[in-house]
């Protein structure tokens, strides 16, 4: 990949989309394209939609998209790519800087790519002589190793989006085999990999009439376990901010701040002038969160601002 250096208009050429480019990444949800329309209507399209010597856009489909929706100019930057496996990857390396895509959304980015990967393995295969070997073989003649090593399309899909190889297999095994449930699930977040993968493999032998039914009753059921954990980690969570308080309260009763009290602290620690000024901010600042909670308390007594009767 490299860049060219041309730059046109798209007041002078017509770019192409090309549905396997466009639909590569998730779409942008309605409150990120609803900002990204908003901030061409005001300043324009500065960022140059990324276009191949082809003229096939890249990268920039929504902004092209919008752009032409509304009746405005764009520049376009040419890209030099050896393939569009390359350009998908480097389009796909550019956005993921951008976006926060989980497992599940950058699995199904990387199974995109699987006819480009598979078709580039073939090639290769061609190029080192195919099945020469076994030509040979039957021939009696004795032949070397390939010098191209067939491409391992799990790891090869993997490396493309950053997964875990076995995450990716994982992945793959969800795309052929699991009910309908468990993709949709994984699409609106409800399930991990590891989750809708288990839940693949334990429907799997039932009879298809079954499978999705069982798949849909498993999915509840994780859904469940995961709002009871969600409920005791928020249990978790009230009870450490109750424990904090408590424990400030307890400590901060058991001072006495007289003057004799606090040259004790001071002398016994053997406090420097820097280390007793920090101190006089920390004291300072507690007191406003004690005045805080002071305030907020009154609220919560009978016939405070917070009382419900």
């Amino acid at each position: 990949m490299c860049n060219t250096g041309i730059i046109c208009s798209s007041t002078e050429r017509t770019p192409t989309v090309l549905p396997e480019m466009a639909e590569l990444l998730p779409p942008l949800t309605g409150e990120q394209l609803a900002a990204l329309e908003a901030d061409i209507l005001k300043n324009g399209c500065y960022s140059p939609v990324i276009v191949n010597e082809d003229m096939v856009v890249v990268d920039g489909h929504n902004r092209q998209r919008l752009c032409e929706q509304h009746g405005l100019p764009y520049q376009m930057a040419v890209f030099s790519f050896e393939s569009m496996l390359e350009a998908k990857q480097w389009a796909l390396d550019t956005q993921k800087g951008r976006r926060n895509l989980d497992k599940w959304e950058l699995g199904k980015i990387a199974l995109r790519l699987k006819p480009d990967i598979e078709a580039r393995a073939k090639e290769n295969m061609s190029a080192g002589g195919g099945d020469q070997k076994s030509e040979d073989a039957k021939s009696g003649l004795a032949t070397l190793p390939n010098p191209i090593s067939p491409v391992d399309t799990r790891r090869e899909l993997a490396d493309a989006v950053g997964l875990g190889e076995r995450t990716m297999g994982k992945v793959m095994q969800i795309d052929e085999h699991a009910p309908t449930a468990v993709k949709e699930a994984l699409d609106n977040g409800d399930l991990s990999i590891n989750q809708g993968y288990n839940i693949t493999r334990q429907v799997q032998d039932l009879p298809e009439e079954q499978r999705e039914e069982a798949a849909a009753l498993a999915v509840e059921l994780e859904k469940a376990k995961r709002e009871i954990r969600q409920s005791d980690a928020e249990a978790d969570r009230r009870g450490r901010i109750a424990g904090l308080f408590c424990k400030a309260f307890e400590k901060a009763v058991l001072l006495t701040p007289t003057e004799e009290n606090v040259r004790i602290w001071t002398e016994c620690t053997r406090m420097t002038r820097e280390e007793i000024e920090d101190s006089v901010k920390d004291a300072r600042e507690l007191a406003e969160v004690f005045t805080a909670i002071a305030g907020i308390l009154e609220t919560l007594l009978p016939g405070g601002d917070g009382d419900a009767g």
